[in-house]
């Protein structure tokens, strides 16, 4: 009598790649919802309380807001508000389709995404280290790799290093932003533990500190795995992109869960119910 041995068929390399790539545009889908959402709070936040005269000092996320007066105001309002072109327009720049097929729209995006992201940066810099504005320690650093990443990305486009220029790109994206992560990680953070755990009122506990760093660190640290991953040919390596992937996007799903529901949403209503 003889034996029988029945083997699995493998996973073909082709299955790897293609949940690697669905795993890409379900992140990209979830983010593109936070993304909207955000703009949304950025608009009724601070565009449309300062055509309505609206005091947002009770209701503003960021320390020291209450204190500025004058042209720190107007810097404030020069750095926040670009946010909502950033949020609504930013992730096309990652879409394949969109950079073939629409070239000169991802060009001019482009530029426009990277000009007020080192905006933002500088006029960040200027209201945290000067004025005190600030989430915490790690959006310091966070602001200063932004002028890297963003002069990287730059420099190879002008040399037709395309290659370079997308790797430099997304981590441009990333950290412009870090803040929004930041958010998505923060409100996350107080979901799953039902309040907050490590955190102070003013930002500064040692997880407020942690996830200052992390919210552009990991996201940063995960591109890099998947620019690896896409070269790989071993079906091992692309799964655990595919894993490491999912997992980033099962992080950002929760924070824009959490945010939407304990930051953006509440704050929207009450911006509409003082106008």
């Amino acid at each position: 009598m003889s034996d029988t041995t029945i083997h699995a068929s493998p996973l073909t390399l082709h299955h790897a790649r293609n949940s690697l790539d669905w795993s890409v545009k379900s992140w990209f889908a979830i983010a593109l919802s936070g993304q909207w959402m955000f703009a949304a709070y950025v608009f009724f936040m601070y565009a449309f309380t300062y055509t309505r005269g609206i005091d947002i000092s009770e209701l503003s996320p960021a320390s020291g807001v209450k204190n500025l007066q004058g042209i720190d105001k107007a810097v404030l309002f020069t750095h926040i508000t670009p946010a909502i072109y950033l949020a609504l327009f930013g992730l096309f720049q990652l879409v394949p389709a969109i950079r073939n097929r629409y070239k000169a729209f991802h060009r001019l995006n482009g530029r426009i995404f990277l000009l007020l992201g080192l905006s933002g940066a500088f006029t960040g810099l200027y209201l945290q280290l000067g004025k005190g504005l600030t989430f915490s320690q790690g959006i310091v650093l966070n602001g200063l790799l932004i002028i890297i990443a963003v002069g990287c990305a730059w420099y190879y486009a002008v040399k037709k290093r395309f290659d370079l220029h997308q790797r430099w790109a997304i981590h441009a994206f990333i950290l412009v932003n870090g803040v929004w992560t930041f958010r998505l990680y923060l409100m996350g953070w107080y979901l799953v533990n039902q309040g907050p755990n490590g955190n102070t009122p003013n930002v500064d506990g040692p997880m407020d500190i942690f996830l200052s760093f992390a919210c552009y660190l990991l996201p940063m640290a995960i591109a890099e795995l998947y620019f690896r991953t896409k070269k790989q040919t071993s079906q091992s390596q692309i799964w655990i992109g595919v894993v490491v992937m999912a997992m980033g996007a099962l992080i950002t799903l929760t924070g824009v869960i959490a945010a939407t529901l304990m930051m953006w949403t509440p704050r929207i209503l009450q911006v509409l119910a003082a106008g």
